[in-house]
């Protein structure tokens, strides 16, 4: 569907077609409708689906176009992470450019009293759009930076995550504070029983949407190595030596893993950068900017970036380890093969990490091509669930059904329906 088949502003349309946008994705072209009618909504999307844009273009085009106050607080977007709330902000920046009267500002933890200050000068000097993570918003309700009352839209992105991060009681919390009659929309990658509960609590007669969220992207070339835990790092090095590292995201478990990865793979002269939350927010932004400007050629990470966060050339993602997760899994590759690419993902499986790795594999409805474990490392474990005819035994090889070589890491103005060039690409 084209955007000038929805009923969007003409100013949010002079933006999408400044930014080359033409064609909805299939979350888009479902939930911008019933937002504009003002319904309230569920959304069931992955990231990379353009979910931000779904309900960004139409919350903007009713303000552009409503009466709705000037000076006052209109909207509130809660986000996780800092990362996606600048991500928010960010595509919050194009599509608002001809909207003269409409203003955000993010809002997130973990900087210093500087950017505490600007927020709260933001507020003050009548931003339309509130884009913010729970904690620090609340930290910003206890001062009294902020008035709530007039607030017409509320919107809960990646829902799930923050429940999973504990802010359910810090939403609950911002929700009493908004007035009752508003539009609430929610979108969760995930619809497990607390985000139905969650749902019932603060939606009114929501219309529910629900676009493809359990596969990972055709052009994911997805392995892995059935290995003891002592050999995952030789793997890391086997892999790097065939091809050195170009654009590269290593996810890990834990913060502690990440630290002791990251100092392992810079002792093997590797170019590495490590993203985790015992980090301030200025080693972050630094962090990540090295990364998408190619000064450093592997991230090893946190799920803090498994969601999110916009990299579109990823080559490779590993896994160092078995999310316990099956969606997280499919959120961690899918960081890979965006926009159309091609892309890899290899999953180093220790022996405890074979049962969820199975789950992984039942979740997709796919075995996963096994890679054999390098010679020199030894005897590589036998892959044990779900095989009724097992007879590779692995040794020094890493046999199981389905091995090969691969894993490597590869790869103006108001009038509708004027013309304009097609380009395929699409907001996020």
């Amino acid at each position: 569907m084209d955007f000038y088949d929805l009923d969007l502003s003409d100013s949010v349309l002079d933006a999408l077609d400044d930014m080359r946008f033409t064609d909805t994705t299939p979350i888009q072209e479902h939930a911008i409708p019933p937002i504009l009618q003002g319904r309230d909504l569920i959304g069931v999307a992955q990231t990379g689906t353009g979910k931000t844009a779904a309900y960004l273009l139409p919350i903007l085009s009713m303000l552009d176009e409503g009466d709705y106050p000037r000076d006052a607080v209109n909207c509130v977007i809660m986000a996780p992470t800092r990362e996606l709330a600048q991500q928010i902000d960010q595509a919050m920046q194009g599509f608002s450019y001809y909207l003269d009267d409409v203003s955000s500002v993010a809002v997130y933890g973990g900087n210093d009293g500087v950017r505490y200050e600007q927020e709260r000068r933001g507020f003050n000097s009548g931003a339309s759009i509130i884009i913010a993570t729970p904690g620090r918003l609340i930290s910003h309700i206890s001062l009294g930076n902020i008035d709530l009352s007039h607030v017409s839209f509320f919107v809960l992105d990646e829902a799930d995550r923050m429940l999973d991060m504990g802010f359910s009681e810090d939403i609950m919390q911002i929700e009493r504070l908004l007035p009752r009659e508003r539009q609430t929309i929610m979108f969760s990658a995930t619809m497990p029983d607390k985000i139905v509960e969650l749902a019932k609590t603060i939606l009114h007669d929501p219309v529910e949407v629900s676009i493809a969220i359990s596969r990972p992207a055709d052009g994911i070339h997805q392995s892995a190595y059935i290995c003891h835990e002592t050999q995952k790092m030789g793997i890391i090095k086997h892999m790097f030596r065939e091809r050195p590292p170009q654009r590269v995201i290593i996810f890990a478990g834990s913060k502690i893993r990440v630290k002791e990865l990251a100092i392992a793979l810079r002792r093997e002269g590797f170019n590495v950068g490590a993203m985790h939350s015992d980090l301030a927010q200025s080693e972050r932004d630094e962090v990540m900017h090295r990364f998408k400007t190619q000064q450093v050629n592997v991230l090893v990470a946190t799920d803090i970036v498994a969601r999110g966060i916009d990299i579109d050339d990823i080559q490779l993602v590993l896994n160092y380890e078995v999310p316990r997760d099956c969606e997280d899994y499919v959120h961690r590759i899918g960081r890979t093969a965006r926009a159309g690419a091609e892309g890899q993902a290899v999953t180093l499986v220790s022996e405890r990490d074979q049962s969820p790795f199975h789950a992984i594999e039942h979740f997709l409805g796919k075995e996963i091509l096994k890679n054999p474990v390098p010679a020199e490392l030894g005897e590589a474990p036998e892959y044990r669930v779900g095989r009724k005819n097992q007879t590779g035994k692995g040794k020094g090889k890493g046999r199981g059904r389905g091995h090969g070589r691969g894993g490597g890491h590869g790869r103006g103005g108001g009038g509708k329906k004027h013309p304009r060039s097609r380009n395929p690409q699409r907001p996020s």
